[in-house]
C-alpha cells in the first residue's frame, strides 16, 4: 500500500519537481552572488520566483507528509494550532492594515527575518527525516530542495536589499534559543507532530514572503494607485 501511495504521489507531483528543478536564478546553479549587474526590476522578479516555488514544494512536503504519516483521527489536531510556530515571536505584520502601512524598507526586512529564522530548523528537519524507517525519498529530496533553495533566497534577498535602498547587508537578530530544537527524544508520534507542524509553519511562512515580495513589487510597479 505504501509503495502504491508513493508511486500516485510520484505521478501526480512529477511536472512540479521538473518545474523546481529549473530554479531561476542570476546564474545556472541559481545564485545571486552575480545580480548586482542586472536591473533591480529583473532582480525582483527572480526573487519572487524563487520564493514561489519554495512555497510551491514546501506546500507539496507538507501535504505529502500529511498523507505518509498523520492518522486521519489527527488531522484535527494539527488544525488547532496544537503547536506553537517557531517564528510567532517576531516583529512580522500580520494583519492586511499593518502590512498596507509598513514601508518598503520593512517589506524586505520581514523577508529576511523569515528567510533566515527558518535555515537552521530546516537543516536540522534534513537529519530527523533520514532517521524515519519508512520516508519517502520524495519527501525527503523536497525538503532538501527547499532548505537549499532557502539559503539562495537569502542571498537574492539581501542583493535586492542592498540595491533598492543602497545600503550595505542589512542582517537580523533572532534567538537562535528559539529555533525548533531536535536534541529531545519525544514519544515517536509526539515528534512526527513536531516535525508535521514544523512544514506546516514553514509553508505558511512562505507564503508570507512570496505575498511580502509581490506587494513590494507592486508598490514599485505602481506607487500612486495601491490602496
Amino acid at each position: 500500500m505504501a509503495a502504491f501511495q508513493q508511486s500516485v504521489w510520484a505521478l501526480v507531483l512529477w511536472p512540479s519537481l521538473l518545474t523546481a528543478s529549473t530554479m531561476l536564478g542570476c546564474r545556472d546553479d541559481g545564485s545571486f552572488s552575480r545580480s548586482t549587474s542586472i536591473s533591480q526590476e529583473k532582480l525582483l522578479e527572480r526573487v519572487i520566483h524563487h520564493a514561489e516555488l519554495i512555497y510551491r514544494v514546501s506546500e507539496e512536503s507538507c501535504t505529502l507528509f500529511e498523507e505518509m504519516f498523520i492518522p486521519f483521527p489527527m488531522h484535527l489536531q494539527t488544525n488547532q494550532a496544537a503547536y506553537t510556530c517557531i517564528t510567532k515571536t517576531l516583529p512580522i505584520p500580520s494583519s492586511r492594515s499593518e502590512i498596507q502601512q509598513i514601508s518598503d524598507k520593512w517589506l524586505l526586512h520581514s523577508v529576511l527575518m523569515l528567510v533566515q529564522s527558518w535555515i537552521e530548523p530546516l537543516i536540522n528537519l534534513q537529519t530527523t527525516l533520514d532517521r524515519y524507517d519508512n520516508a519517502p525519498e520524495m519527501l525527503i529530496n523536497k525538503t532538501k530542495w527547499v532548505s537549499e533553495k532557502l539559503i539562495s533566497l537569502e542571498q537574492g534577498v539581501m542583493v535586492l536589499i542592498k540595491k533598492m535602498l543602497e545600503e550595505g547587508m542589512l542582517t537580523t537578530d533572532y534567538n537562535d534559543e528559539d529555533v525548533f530544537q531536535h536534541g529531545a527524544q519525544p514519544e515517536m508520534m509526539d515528534s512526527v507532530m513536531r516535525d508535521y507542524n514544523l512544514l506546516s509553519c514553514f509553508t505558511k511562512d512562505a507564503h508570507k514572503m512570496e505575498a511580502f515580495l509581490k506587494l513590494l513589487k507592486y508598490r514599485q510597479t505602481d506607487k500612486y494607485n495601491c490602496a
